[in-house]
């Protein structure tokens, strides 16, 4: 299987939503964990999944600084968020939000990429409801950095 940017970012939000719902003390051995368990998906992708080189590295760029920076990201989500809790949004949402405010502040990718691979992501993992969420709140992120 070849994989691309965007299947790193599919597999930072599956680790960013397993960490979620398991809270992660120590995130190197978490990816660890969770790189041994996609090398055995050989079936679902009719063959060996490697996730390595650059691609690697980038999702565990974004992995490491999304978990290293959780309190950060949540007050930045949470206040974009118009009359809802952080809490209410569903596992997957908060893993996209997370991962594209993340790559907002720290990463050399443009906002427009950010929400448009954030959007998509929302659509895969979840539905048309969550692109909706996740596209208003990065757009407001968006919006407060270039004011700034």
């Amino acid at each position: 299987m070849t994989a691309t940017r965007r299947q790193a970012r599919e597999w930072a939000v599956q680790m960013l939503t397993a960490a979620d719902l398991n809270p992660v003390d120590d995130a190197a051995l978490f990816m660890a964990s969770q790189w041994e368990q996609l090398g055995s998906l050989e079936e679902e992708f009719g063959g060996p999944v490697k996730a390595k080189g650059g691609l690697k590295a980038f999702a565990e760029e974004r992995v490491a600084g999304v978990l290293g920076s959780l309190r950060e990201l949540d007050k930045i989500i949470a206040a974009h968020l118009d009359n809802w809790d952080l809490y209410r949004l569903g596992t997957v949402e908060r893993a996209v939000l997370r991962l594209g405010v993340w790559e907002m502040l720290h990463s050399d990718v443009p906002a427009p990429v950010v929400i448009n691979e954030a959007i998509d992501l929302a659509n895969w993992f979840s539905g048309a409801r969550s692109r909706t969420i996740v596209n208003a709140v990065l757009d407001k992120v968006a919006k407060t950095r270039k004011a700034q």
